[in-house]
Protein backbone atom coordinates (compact mmCIF):
# COMPACT_ATOMS: atom_id res chain seq x y z
CA UNK A 1 0.00 0.00 0.00
CA UNK A 2 0.94 3.40 -0.41
CA UNK A 3 1.83 5.52 2.66
CA UNK A 4 0.02 8.67 3.97
CA UNK A 5 3.15 10.80 2.98
CA UNK A 6 2.81 9.50 -1.13
CA UNK A 7 1.77 12.95 -2.71
CA UNK A 8 -1.71 11.31 -3.46
CA UNK A 9 -5.61 12.49 -2.19
CA UNK A 10 -6.86 9.84 -0.30
CA UNK A 11 -9.44 8.89 -2.20
CA UNK A 12 -5.85 8.68 -5.38
CA UNK A 13 -3.99 6.45 -2.56
CA UNK A 14 -7.24 4.23 -2.85
CA UNK A 15 -7.27 3.54 -6.30
CA UNK A 16 -3.84 2.98 -7.07
CA UNK A 17 -3.85 0.15 -4.32
CA UNK A 18 -6.96 -0.96 -5.75
CA UNK A 19 -4.63 -0.96 -8.71
CA UNK A 20 -1.54 -2.81 -7.64
CA UNK A 21 -3.57 -5.40 -5.82
CA UNK A 22 -4.20 -6.99 -8.76
CA UNK A 23 -0.81 -7.14 -10.66
CA UNK A 24 2.12 -9.71 -10.34
CA UNK A 25 6.08 -8.74 -9.96
CA UNK A 26 6.36 -8.73 -13.32
CA UNK A 27 3.35 -6.62 -14.26
CA UNK A 28 4.63 -4.34 -11.41
CA UNK A 29 7.96 -4.36 -12.81
CA UNK A 30 6.88 -3.64 -16.51
CA UNK A 31 4.74 -0.75 -14.74
CA UNK A 32 7.84 0.62 -13.07
CA UNK A 33 9.59 0.76 -15.92
CA UNK A 34 6.66 2.20 -18.32
CA UNK A 35 6.23 4.99 -15.68
CA UNK A 36 10.16 5.98 -15.09
CA UNK A 37 10.64 6.38 -19.34
CA UNK A 38 7.37 8.29 -19.68
CA UNK A 39 8.76 11.70 -18.80
CA UNK A 40 6.98 14.75 -17.23
CA UNK A 41 5.79 18.24 -18.55
CA UNK A 42 9.20 19.17 -16.10
CA UNK A 43 11.32 16.23 -17.35
CA UNK A 44 10.49 16.76 -20.92
CA UNK A 45 11.49 20.18 -20.91
CA UNK A 46 14.68 19.01 -18.76
CA UNK A 47 15.81 17.16 -21.59
CA UNK A 48 17.17 18.83 -24.51
CA UNK A 49 15.62 18.34 -28.25
CA UNK A 50 18.36 17.21 -30.41
CA UNK A 51 18.53 15.81 -34.12
CA UNK A 52 21.40 13.09 -32.98
CA UNK A 53 20.14 9.99 -34.60
CA UNK A 54 21.50 6.95 -32.88
CA UNK A 55 21.45 3.20 -34.02
CA UNK A 56 21.36 0.41 -31.43
CA UNK A 57 22.12 -2.98 -32.91
CA UNK A 58 22.65 -6.11 -30.90
CA UNK A 59 23.35 -9.87 -31.26
CA UNK A 60 21.78 -12.07 -28.60
CA UNK A 61 21.85 -15.65 -28.03
CA UNK A 62 20.23 -16.40 -24.71
CA UNK A 63 18.00 -12.81 -24.63
CA UNK A 64 20.73 -10.82 -22.34
CA UNK A 65 21.61 -8.27 -25.26
CA UNK A 66 18.51 -7.51 -26.33
CA UNK A 67 17.17 -6.03 -23.27
CA UNK A 68 20.24 -4.47 -22.84
CA UNK A 69 19.73 -2.68 -26.44
CA UNK A 70 16.30 -1.78 -25.22
CA UNK A 71 17.59 -0.55 -22.19
CA UNK A 72 20.25 1.17 -23.78
CA UNK A 73 17.14 2.89 -26.40
CA UNK A 74 15.36 4.23 -23.76
CA UNK A 75 18.63 5.88 -21.58
CA UNK A 76 18.95 7.45 -24.78
CA UNK A 77 15.55 8.64 -25.54
CA UNK A 78 15.44 10.12 -22.23
CA UNK A 79 18.58 11.60 -23.18
CA UNK A 80 17.11 13.46 -26.35
CA UNK A 81 18.36 10.86 -29.15
CA UNK A 82 16.21 9.80 -32.09
CA UNK A 83 16.97 6.01 -31.22
CA UNK A 84 16.40 2.89 -33.30
CA UNK A 85 17.16 -0.43 -32.49
CA UNK A 86 18.15 -3.30 -34.95
CA UNK A 87 18.65 -7.18 -34.38
CA UNK A 88 21.64 -8.22 -36.55
CA UNK A 89 19.16 -10.87 -37.89
CA UNK A 90 17.20 -8.14 -39.32
CA UNK A 91 19.63 -5.94 -40.80
CA UNK A 92 22.33 -6.11 -44.00
CA UNK A 93 25.80 -4.58 -43.29
CA UNK A 94 25.44 -2.11 -46.34
CA UNK A 95 22.58 -0.74 -43.91
CA UNK A 96 25.29 0.99 -41.68
CA UNK A 97 26.64 3.07 -44.68
CA UNK A 98 23.49 4.83 -43.68
CA UNK A 99 24.17 5.47 -39.56
CA UNK A 100 26.24 7.97 -38.27
CA UNK A 101 26.21 6.67 -34.13
CA UNK A 102 26.22 2.98 -33.65
CA UNK A 103 26.06 1.42 -30.16
CA UNK A 104 26.90 -2.52 -30.83
CA UNK A 105 25.92 -5.29 -27.96
CA UNK A 106 26.80 -8.19 -29.15
CA UNK A 107 27.53 -11.91 -27.05
CA UNK A 108 30.18 -14.63 -28.11
CA UNK A 109 28.61 -18.17 -27.85
CA UNK A 110 30.96 -21.62 -27.57
CA UNK A 111 34.43 -21.00 -28.66
CA UNK A 112 34.31 -17.48 -30.11
CA UNK A 113 31.24 -18.10 -31.82
CA UNK A 114 29.13 -15.34 -32.67
CA UNK A 115 25.00 -15.34 -31.51
CA UNK A 116 22.98 -18.02 -33.48
CA UNK A 117 20.66 -15.29 -34.36
CA UNK A 118 23.49 -12.94 -35.71
CA UNK A 119 25.81 -15.78 -37.77
CA UNK A 120 25.06 -14.17 -41.17
CA UNK A 121 25.50 -10.58 -40.76
CA UNK A 122 28.77 -11.41 -38.97
CA UNK A 123 29.89 -13.93 -41.81
CA UNK A 124 29.03 -11.16 -44.49
CA UNK A 125 30.31 -8.63 -42.56
CA UNK A 126 33.62 -10.02 -41.66
CA UNK A 127 34.04 -11.58 -44.78
CA UNK A 128 32.41 -10.20 -47.81
CA UNK A 129 31.36 -6.71 -46.78
CA UNK A 130 33.20 -3.71 -48.96
CA UNK A 131 30.86 -1.22 -47.22
CA UNK A 132 32.63 2.01 -46.23
CA UNK A 133 31.95 3.80 -42.94
CA UNK A 134 33.23 7.27 -43.18
CA UNK A 135 30.98 9.23 -41.15
CA UNK A 136 30.28 6.12 -38.51
CA UNK A 137 30.41 6.75 -34.92
CA UNK A 138 30.79 3.85 -32.82
CA UNK A 139 31.38 1.59 -29.60
CA UNK A 140 31.04 -1.66 -28.67
CA UNK A 141 29.70 -3.25 -25.93
CA UNK A 142 30.81 -7.04 -25.60
CA UNK A 143 29.35 -9.64 -23.53
CA UNK A 144 31.35 -13.03 -22.68
CA UNK A 145 32.67 -15.38 -20.28
CA UNK A 146 36.38 -15.26 -18.91
CA UNK A 147 35.53 -19.21 -18.67
CA UNK A 148 36.44 -19.78 -22.42
CA UNK A 149 39.50 -18.95 -24.23
CA UNK A 150 38.18 -16.68 -26.63
CA UNK A 151 36.47 -13.99 -23.86
CA UNK A 152 34.26 -11.39 -25.51
CA UNK A 153 35.91 -12.59 -29.12
CA UNK A 154 32.95 -11.70 -31.40
CA UNK A 155 32.73 -7.93 -29.61
CA UNK A 156 36.25 -7.80 -30.26
CA UNK A 157 35.82 -9.38 -33.81
CA UNK A 158 32.77 -5.81 -34.46
CA UNK A 159 35.52 -3.05 -32.72
CA UNK A 160 38.55 -4.28 -35.29
CA UNK A 161 36.30 -4.60 -38.70
CA UNK A 162 34.43 -1.08 -38.01
CA UNK A 163 37.44 0.99 -37.70
CA UNK A 164 39.01 -0.87 -40.19
CA UNK A 165 36.03 -0.03 -42.49
CA UNK A 166 36.59 3.43 -41.33
CA UNK A 167 34.50 4.04 -38.16
CA UNK A 168 35.51 6.15 -35.14
CA UNK A 169 35.20 4.61 -31.84
CA UNK A 170 33.88 7.13 -29.36
CA UNK A 171 34.48 5.17 -26.46
CA UNK A 172 36.86 2.18 -25.61
CA UNK A 173 34.92 -1.39 -25.94
CA UNK A 174 33.52 -2.72 -22.88
CA UNK A 175 34.24 -6.49 -22.47
CA UNK A 176 31.98 -7.83 -19.41
CA UNK A 177 32.11 -11.06 -18.35
CA UNK A 178 28.47 -13.07 -16.85
CA UNK A 179 28.29 -10.84 -14.18
CA UNK A 180 27.76 -7.70 -16.88
CA UNK A 181 25.61 -5.02 -15.07
CA UNK A 182 28.06 -2.51 -13.38
CA UNK A 183 30.54 -2.54 -16.77
CA UNK A 184 27.60 -2.05 -19.27
CA UNK A 185 25.77 1.09 -17.33
CA UNK A 186 29.09 2.66 -16.96
CA UNK A 187 30.15 2.05 -20.40
CA UNK A 188 26.55 3.43 -21.84
CA UNK A 189 26.59 6.40 -19.50
CA UNK A 190 30.11 7.23 -21.00
CA UNK A 191 29.03 6.22 -24.83
CA UNK A 192 25.88 8.70 -24.62
CA UNK A 193 27.88 11.67 -23.29
CA UNK A 194 30.19 10.68 -26.31
CA UNK A 195 27.76 11.13 -28.63
CA UNK A 196 26.31 13.76 -27.84
CA UNK A 197 27.50 15.76 -24.72
CA UNK A 198 25.52 18.31 -24.79
CA UNK A 199 22.34 16.01 -24.96
CA UNK A 200 23.02 14.08 -21.65
CA UNK A 201 21.44 15.97 -18.58
CA UNK A 202 23.51 14.98 -15.63
CA UNK A 203 20.51 13.64 -13.63
CA UNK A 204 19.05 11.32 -16.25
CA UNK A 205 21.15 8.42 -15.67
CA UNK A 206 18.21 6.35 -13.67
CA UNK A 207 18.06 3.53 -16.03
CA UNK A 208 21.53 2.87 -16.34
CA UNK A 209 21.65 2.29 -12.75
CA UNK A 210 18.66 0.28 -12.80
CA UNK A 211 20.54 -1.95 -14.61
CA UNK A 212 22.99 -2.27 -12.33
CA UNK A 213 20.54 -2.65 -9.60
CA UNK A 214 16.93 -2.77 -10.58
CA UNK A 215 15.59 -2.26 -7.45
CA UNK A 216 11.85 -2.31 -8.90
CA UNK A 217 12.36 -6.36 -9.40
CA UNK A 218 10.59 -7.97 -6.54
CA UNK A 219 12.88 -11.66 -7.65
CA UNK A 220 14.96 -12.10 -10.24
CA UNK A 221 19.13 -11.86 -10.23
CA UNK A 222 19.92 -9.57 -8.08
CA UNK A 223 17.12 -11.10 -5.50
CA UNK A 224 16.53 -14.79 -6.37
CA UNK A 225 13.58 -16.35 -5.29
CA UNK A 226 14.13 -19.46 -2.73
CA UNK A 227 12.40 -22.17 -4.66
CA UNK A 228 11.07 -25.03 -2.36
CA UNK A 229 12.35 -28.33 -3.86
CA UNK A 230 9.05 -30.35 -4.44
CA UNK A 231 10.49 -33.57 -6.15
CA UNK A 232 13.71 -35.23 -7.37
CA UNK A 233 13.57 -38.42 -9.59
CA UNK A 234 16.41 -40.26 -11.08
CA UNK A 235 15.34 -40.74 -14.65
CA UNK A 236 18.03 -43.40 -15.45
CA UNK A 237 17.51 -47.16 -14.73
CA UNK A 238 20.11 -49.21 -12.75
CA UNK A 239 22.66 -50.56 -15.03
CA UNK A 240 23.48 -46.74 -16.69
CA UNK A 241 26.89 -44.69 -16.88
CA UNK A 242 24.28 -41.82 -16.48
CA UNK A 243 23.04 -39.78 -13.75
CA UNK A 244 20.10 -37.53 -15.05
CA UNK A 245 17.51 -36.05 -12.60
CA UNK A 246 14.34 -34.84 -12.94
CA UNK A 247 13.76 -31.71 -10.87
CA UNK A 248 10.21 -29.81 -10.10
CA UNK A 249 10.76 -26.89 -7.90
CA UNK A 250 7.69 -24.49 -6.13
CA UNK A 251 7.35 -21.08 -7.65
CA UNK A 252 4.02 -20.13 -5.23
CA UNK A 253 4.36 -16.96 -3.80
CA UNK A 254 7.49 -15.83 -6.38
CA UNK A 255 5.63 -13.81 -8.81
CA UNK A 256 7.96 -14.85 -11.51
CA UNK A 257 6.40 -16.29 -14.63
CA UNK A 258 7.90 -18.57 -18.13
CA UNK A 259 6.94 -19.56 -21.36
CA UNK A 260 7.44 -22.93 -22.59
CA UNK A 261 11.30 -22.46 -24.20
CA UNK A 262 12.22 -20.28 -21.59
CA UNK A 263 15.34 -21.43 -18.97
CA UNK A 264 15.47 -21.36 -15.06
CA UNK A 265 18.85 -19.72 -13.81
CA UNK A 266 20.06 -21.49 -10.74
CA UNK A 267 22.50 -19.99 -8.41
CA UNK A 268 24.15 -23.02 -6.89
CA UNK A 269 26.97 -23.22 -3.99
CA UNK A 270 30.09 -24.48 -3.92
CA UNK A 271 30.38 -28.18 -1.94
CA UNK A 272 32.33 -28.19 1.12
CA UNK A 273 35.34 -30.73 -0.46
CA UNK A 274 35.95 -27.94 -2.96
CA UNK A 275 35.80 -25.23 -0.88
CA UNK A 276 38.64 -27.54 1.39
CA UNK A 277 40.42 -28.08 -1.60
CA UNK A 278 40.71 -24.12 -2.37
CA UNK A 279 41.89 -23.74 1.17
CA UNK A 280 44.13 -26.52 1.41
CA UNK A 281 45.97 -25.73 -1.59
CA UNK A 282 46.40 -22.01 -0.28
CA UNK A 283 47.88 -23.16 3.04
CA UNK A 284 45.14 -21.17 4.64
CA UNK A 285 42.13 -22.48 7.76
CA UNK A 286 39.06 -20.61 6.30
CA UNK A 287 38.30 -18.85 9.47
CA UNK A 288 40.08 -15.21 7.84
CA UNK A 289 37.63 -12.30 7.29
CA UNK A 290 37.98 -10.69 3.77
CA UNK A 291 35.78 -8.51 1.70
CA UNK A 292 33.42 -9.36 -0.66
CA UNK A 293 32.13 -6.54 -3.40
CA UNK A 294 28.80 -6.09 -2.80
CA UNK A 295 28.80 -7.49 0.83
CA UNK A 296 30.94 -6.54 2.92
CA UNK A 297 33.46 -8.71 5.46
CA UNK A 298 32.58 -12.12 5.43
CA UNK A 299 34.42 -15.81 6.43
CA UNK A 300 36.14 -16.84 4.30
CA UNK A 301 34.78 -20.44 4.20
CA UNK A 302 31.65 -18.86 3.81
CA UNK A 303 32.80 -16.46 0.83
CA UNK A 304 33.96 -19.95 -0.79
CA UNK A 305 31.29 -21.26 -0.80
CA UNK A 306 28.79 -18.91 -1.47
CA UNK A 307 30.41 -16.11 -3.31
CA UNK A 308 32.79 -17.43 -5.80
CA UNK A 309 33.83 -19.10 -8.57
CA UNK A 310 36.50 -21.54 -7.32
CA UNK A 311 37.01 -23.82 -9.82
CA UNK A 312 36.81 -22.78 -13.55
CA UNK A 313 40.56 -22.28 -14.30
CA UNK A 314 40.74 -19.55 -16.91
CA UNK A 315 43.70 -17.70 -18.33
CA UNK A 316 42.01 -14.33 -16.74
CA UNK A 317 42.82 -16.56 -13.30
CA UNK A 318 46.10 -17.68 -14.05
CA UNK A 319 47.13 -14.24 -15.56
CA UNK A 320 45.99 -12.65 -11.84
CA UNK A 321 47.55 -15.93 -10.03
CA UNK A 322 51.16 -15.43 -11.68
CA UNK A 323 50.78 -11.92 -10.50
CA UNK A 324 51.60 -13.65 -6.63
CA UNK A 325 53.27 -16.65 -7.79
CA UNK A 326 55.70 -15.01 -10.03
CA UNK A 327 56.30 -18.67 -11.35
CA UNK A 328 58.42 -19.19 -14.11
CA UNK A 329 56.70 -22.35 -14.91
CA UNK A 330 53.42 -20.16 -15.60
CA UNK A 331 54.74 -17.36 -17.24
CA UNK A 332 55.81 -19.83 -20.02
CA UNK A 333 52.37 -21.18 -20.26
CA UNK A 334 50.94 -17.45 -20.64
CA UNK A 335 53.30 -16.92 -23.39
CA UNK A 336 51.03 -15.97 -26.42
CA UNK A 337 53.24 -18.92 -28.43
CA UNK A 338 52.08 -21.55 -25.94
CA UNK A 339 48.11 -21.51 -26.18
CA UNK A 340 47.94 -25.22 -27.00
CA UNK A 341 50.01 -25.88 -24.01
CA UNK A 342 47.97 -23.47 -21.50
CA UNK A 343 44.50 -25.40 -23.17
CA UNK A 344 45.81 -29.10 -22.31
CA UNK A 345 47.08 -28.00 -19.10
CA UNK A 346 43.37 -26.50 -17.93
CA UNK A 347 41.54 -29.22 -19.69
CA UNK A 348 40.30 -31.64 -16.12
CA UNK A 349 42.12 -28.78 -13.61
CA UNK A 350 40.57 -26.76 -11.23
CA UNK A 351 41.65 -23.78 -9.59
CA UNK A 352 42.87 -25.29 -6.69
CA UNK A 353 45.74 -27.45 -9.01
CA UNK A 354 47.14 -24.29 -10.15
CA UNK A 355 47.64 -22.99 -6.60
CA UNK A 356 49.17 -26.01 -5.85
CA UNK A 357 51.07 -25.98 -8.64
CA UNK A 358 52.48 -22.64 -9.29
CA UNK A 359 52.21 -20.91 -5.55
CA UNK A 360 53.43 -23.58 -3.52
CA UNK A 361 54.18 -21.68 -0.93
CA UNK A 362 50.28 -20.60 -0.40
CA UNK A 363 48.50 -17.18 -0.93
CA UNK A 364 47.08 -14.70 1.65
CA UNK A 365 43.22 -14.67 2.40
CA UNK A 366 42.95 -11.14 0.61
CA UNK A 367 45.39 -11.91 -2.68
CA UNK A 368 43.17 -15.30 -3.10
CA UNK A 369 40.11 -13.71 -3.40
CA UNK A 370 41.24 -11.03 -5.95
CA UNK A 371 41.82 -14.31 -8.52
CA UNK A 372 38.28 -15.84 -8.10
CA UNK A 373 35.30 -14.13 -10.05
CA UNK A 374 31.88 -14.11 -8.83
CA UNK A 375 29.76 -17.68 -9.10
CA UNK A 376 27.94 -17.18 -11.81
CA UNK A 377 24.45 -18.29 -12.07
CA UNK A 378 23.32 -21.82 -14.48
CA UNK A 379 20.88 -22.04 -17.17
CA UNK A 380 18.96 -24.57 -17.81
CA UNK A 381 16.37 -24.93 -20.06
CA UNK A 382 13.08 -25.32 -18.24
CA UNK A 383 11.49 -28.83 -18.83
CA UNK A 384 7.39 -28.12 -18.23
CA UNK A 385 4.73 -25.78 -19.26
CA UNK A 386 2.94 -23.59 -17.14
CA UNK A 387 -0.38 -24.32 -17.87
CA UNK A 388 0.73 -28.23 -17.43
CA UNK A 389 2.30 -27.69 -14.22
CA UNK A 390 0.74 -24.35 -12.60
CA UNK A 391 2.94 -22.62 -9.43
CA UNK A 392 5.82 -25.03 -10.74
CA UNK A 393 9.30 -25.07 -12.79
CA UNK A 394 10.44 -28.21 -13.79
CA UNK A 395 14.27 -28.93 -15.08
CA UNK A 396 16.08 -32.17 -16.37
CA UNK A 397 19.63 -32.08 -15.11
CA UNK A 398 22.36 -34.76 -15.66
CA UNK A 399 24.63 -34.73 -13.05
CA UNK A 400 28.81 -33.92 -14.06
CA UNK A 401 30.66 -35.98 -12.74
CA UNK A 402 34.22 -37.52 -14.25
CA UNK A 403 38.24 -38.24 -13.45
CA UNK A 404 41.20 -35.99 -14.81
CA UNK A 405 44.45 -35.98 -13.18
CA UNK A 406 43.52 -38.97 -11.18
CA UNK A 407 40.82 -36.75 -9.08
CA UNK A 408 37.38 -36.80 -9.56
CA UNK A 409 35.65 -33.83 -10.77
CA UNK A 410 31.91 -32.68 -10.92
CA UNK A 411 30.08 -29.54 -12.17
CA UNK A 412 29.14 -26.71 -9.80
CA UNK A 413 25.60 -26.45 -10.12
CA UNK A 414 24.52 -30.03 -11.04
CA UNK A 415 25.89 -32.13 -8.32
CA UNK A 416 24.68 -28.73 -5.40
CA UNK A 417 21.35 -29.95 -7.00
CA UNK A 418 21.84 -33.64 -6.69
CA UNK A 419 23.60 -33.79 -3.53
CA UNK A 420 22.87 -30.55 -1.50
CA UNK A 421 19.33 -30.11 -1.66
CA UNK A 422 17.03 -32.12 -0.57
CA UNK A 423 13.12 -32.78 -1.17
CA UNK A 424 11.42 -29.81 0.89
CA UNK A 425 14.88 -28.14 0.68
CA UNK A 426 15.39 -24.52 -1.16
CA UNK A 427 17.02 -23.25 -4.41
CA UNK A 428 17.85 -19.50 -5.58
CA UNK A 429 16.07 -19.27 -8.80
CA UNK A 430 14.87 -16.72 -11.00
CA UNK A 431 13.51 -16.95 -14.35
CA UNK A 432 14.85 -15.94 -17.63
CA UNK A 433 13.16 -14.87 -21.22
CA UNK A 434 14.42 -17.00 -24.61
CA UNK A 435 12.72 -15.48 -26.95
CA UNK A 436 14.34 -17.02 -29.56
CA UNK A 437 13.71 -20.44 -28.50
CA UNK A 438 9.74 -20.17 -29.07
CA UNK A 439 6.68 -22.27 -30.29
CA UNK A 440 5.17 -20.90 -33.62
CA UNK A 441 2.25 -18.34 -33.01
CA UNK A 442 -0.06 -20.60 -35.23
CA UNK A 443 -1.82 -23.48 -33.66
CA UNK A 444 -1.50 -25.94 -36.94
CA UNK A 445 2.17 -25.25 -37.79
CA UNK A 446 3.85 -28.34 -37.50
CA UNK A 447 6.67 -28.81 -35.33
CA UNK A 448 9.52 -31.01 -35.67
CA UNK A 449 12.21 -31.13 -32.41
CA UNK A 450 15.34 -32.74 -31.95
CA UNK A 451 16.53 -33.13 -28.23
CA UNK A 452 19.02 -35.87 -27.38
CA UNK A 453 19.90 -36.21 -24.02
CA UNK A 454 18.65 -33.84 -21.44
CA UNK A 455 18.53 -31.20 -24.36
CA UNK A 456 14.48 -32.83 -24.94
CA UNK A 457 13.72 -30.94 -21.85
CA UNK A 458 12.35 -27.86 -23.19
CA UNK A 459 9.93 -29.86 -26.22
CA UNK A 460 8.96 -31.95 -23.13
CA UNK A 461 7.73 -28.17 -22.00
CA UNK A 462 6.29 -27.63 -25.73
CA UNK A 463 4.38 -30.58 -26.12
CA UNK A 464 2.83 -30.22 -22.81
CA UNK A 465 1.85 -26.67 -23.99
CA UNK A 466 0.25 -27.33 -27.02
CA UNK A 467 -1.61 -30.53 -25.10
CA UNK A 468 -2.91 -27.89 -22.77
CA UNK A 469 -4.05 -25.34 -25.68
CA UNK A 470 -5.54 -28.26 -27.55
CA UNK A 471 -3.49 -27.05 -30.30
CA UNK A 472 -3.83 -29.75 -33.45
CA UNK A 473 -0.75 -29.04 -35.40
CA UNK A 474 1.64 -31.98 -35.28
CA UNK A 475 4.68 -32.41 -33.39
CA UNK A 476 7.53 -35.02 -34.09
CA UNK A 477 10.01 -35.65 -31.50
CA UNK A 478 13.52 -37.06 -32.42
CA UNK A 479 15.01 -38.15 -29.11
CA UNK A 480 18.64 -39.84 -28.40
CA UNK A 481 20.63 -41.33 -25.52
CA UNK A 482 22.81 -44.21 -24.95
CA UNK A 483 20.38 -47.58 -24.12
CA UNK A 484 17.03 -47.83 -24.82
CA UNK A 485 16.39 -49.59 -21.09
CA UNK A 486 18.78 -47.27 -18.91
CA UNK A 487 17.92 -43.92 -20.36
CA UNK A 488 15.05 -43.37 -22.17
CA UNK A 489 14.24 -40.28 -20.35
CA UNK A 490 10.16 -39.87 -20.09
CA UNK A 491 9.44 -42.77 -21.75
CA UNK A 492 5.83 -43.29 -20.09
CA UNK A 493 5.13 -39.94 -20.96
CA UNK A 494 5.77 -39.54 -24.49
CA UNK A 495 4.22 -43.03 -24.75
CA UNK A 496 1.57 -41.14 -23.30
CA UNK A 497 1.43 -38.34 -25.68
CA UNK A 498 1.40 -40.90 -28.70
CA UNK A 499 -1.55 -42.29 -27.31
CA UNK A 500 -3.48 -39.17 -27.19
CA UNK A 501 -2.48 -37.56 -30.15
CA UNK A 502 -0.48 -34.57 -28.66
CA UNK A 503 3.13 -36.28 -30.23
CA UNK A 504 2.98 -37.70 -33.82
CA UNK A 505 5.65 -38.99 -34.26
CA UNK A 506 8.46 -40.82 -32.46
CA UNK A 507 11.80 -41.29 -33.54
CA UNK A 508 14.50 -42.54 -30.95
CA UNK A 509 18.53 -43.55 -31.74
CA UNK A 510 19.97 -45.48 -28.79
CA UNK A 511 23.86 -45.56 -29.69
CA UNK A 512 25.21 -48.15 -27.52
CA UNK A 513 22.50 -50.92 -28.55
CA UNK A 514 24.29 -52.12 -30.90
CA UNK A 515 27.93 -52.78 -32.55
CA UNK A 516 27.61 -49.35 -34.40
CA UNK A 517 26.75 -45.59 -33.22
CA UNK A 518 23.42 -44.43 -34.14
CA UNK A 519 22.39 -41.08 -33.57
CA UNK A 520 19.52 -38.48 -33.87
CA UNK A 521 20.78 -37.23 -36.89
CA UNK A 522 21.25 -40.42 -38.76
CA UNK A 523 17.65 -40.87 -38.06
CA UNK A 524 16.70 -37.98 -39.12
CA UNK A 525 18.31 -38.91 -42.65
CA UNK A 526 16.60 -42.01 -42.82
CA UNK A 527 13.29 -40.08 -42.60
CA UNK A 528 14.52 -37.77 -45.41
CA UNK A 529 11.43 -37.44 -47.29
CA UNK A 530 8.86 -37.27 -44.80
CA UNK A 531 11.06 -34.36 -42.81
CA UNK A 532 11.51 -32.48 -46.16
CA UNK A 533 7.67 -32.87 -46.87
CA UNK A 534 7.08 -31.39 -43.21
CA UNK A 535 9.18 -28.35 -44.12
CA UNK A 536 7.38 -27.78 -47.17
CA UNK A 537 4.19 -28.00 -45.00
CA UNK A 538 5.97 -24.80 -43.31
CA UNK A 539 6.84 -26.90 -40.24
CA UNK A 540 8.93 -25.30 -37.21
CA UNK A 541 12.22 -27.40 -36.65
CA UNK A 542 14.14 -27.11 -33.17
CA UNK A 543 16.89 -28.54 -31.61
CA UNK A 544 18.32 -28.42 -27.97
CA UNK A 545 21.01 -30.00 -26.61
CA UNK A 546 25.35 -30.07 -26.91
CA UNK A 547 26.60 -27.46 -29.35
CA UNK A 548 30.00 -29.21 -29.72
CA UNK A 549 29.07 -31.36 -32.00
CA UNK A 550 25.37 -32.75 -32.08
CA UNK A 551 24.20 -29.10 -33.05
CA UNK A 552 26.79 -29.39 -35.78
CA UNK A 553 26.16 -32.66 -36.89
CA UNK A 554 22.16 -32.39 -37.07
CA UNK A 555 23.14 -28.93 -39.04
CA UNK A 556 24.41 -30.71 -41.62
CA UNK A 557 21.89 -33.66 -41.70
CA UNK A 558 19.15 -30.77 -42.46
CA UNK A 559 20.99 -29.53 -45.16
CA UNK A 560 21.38 -33.24 -46.44
CA UNK A 561 17.69 -33.82 -46.49
CA UNK A 562 17.12 -30.62 -48.57
CA UNK A 563 20.12 -31.25 -50.76
CA UNK A 564 18.21 -34.64 -51.74
CA UNK A 565 14.97 -34.47 -51.34
CA UNK A 566 14.59 -30.62 -52.85
CA UNK A 567 17.04 -32.10 -55.51
CA UNK A 568 19.38 -29.19 -54.73
CA UNK A 569 22.19 -28.09 -55.36
CA UNK A 570 24.24 -27.84 -51.93
CA UNK A 571 24.68 -24.01 -52.36
CA UNK A 572 20.97 -24.22 -52.74
CA UNK A 573 20.04 -26.13 -50.10
CA UNK A 574 22.72 -24.23 -47.38
CA UNK A 575 20.45 -20.98 -48.31
CA UNK A 576 17.49 -23.29 -48.02
CA UNK A 577 18.24 -23.41 -44.56
CA UNK A 578 19.82 -20.11 -44.03
CA UNK A 579 16.17 -19.40 -45.06
CA UNK A 580 14.38 -20.91 -42.49
CA UNK A 581 16.76 -19.55 -39.61
CA UNK A 582 16.11 -16.14 -41.06
CA UNK A 583 12.02 -16.65 -40.92
CA UNK A 584 12.75 -18.36 -37.28
CA UNK A 585 11.16 -21.67 -38.04
CA UNK A 586 14.55 -23.12 -37.59
CA UNK A 587 16.04 -22.23 -33.65
CA UNK A 588 18.42 -23.92 -31.47
CA UNK A 589 19.13 -23.96 -27.76
CA UNK A 590 22.39 -25.57 -27.81
CA UNK A 591 25.40 -25.30 -24.76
Amino acid sequence: MLPEHAPFSPDQRRAVDIALAGLDAAQRFWLAGFLSAAPTAATAAAVPATSAKLTVLYGTESGNSEKLADLSAKEAKKRGFQTTVKNMADIAPADLAKVENLLVIVSTWGDGEPPESATSFYKEFMNGSSVELPRLRYTVCALGDTSYEKFCQTGKDFDARLEKLGGKRVTPRQDCDVEYEEPYAAWLDGALKAFAPAAAPAAAVSVVAAAAAPVTEEYGKKNPFPSELLEKVILNGRGTTKETWHYELSLDGSGLNYEAGDALAVIPVNSPDIVEGILKASKLSGSESVEVKGVGQKVLADALREDFDITALSRAVLTKLQGYASSDKLGALLAEDAKDHLKDYQWGRWIADAIADFAPGGLSAADLVTIFRKLPPRLYSIASSPLAHPGEVHLTVASVRYQAHGQPRKGVASTYLADLVEKGGHVPVYTHQNKNFRLPASADVPVIMVGPGTGVAPFRAFVEQRAALGQGGKNWLFFGDQRYTYDFLYQVEWQEHLKDGNLSKLDVAFSRDQPEKVYVQHRMLERAKELYGWLQEGAHFYVCGDASRMASDVHEALISVVEKEGKLPREAAEAYVEDLKKSKRYQRDVY
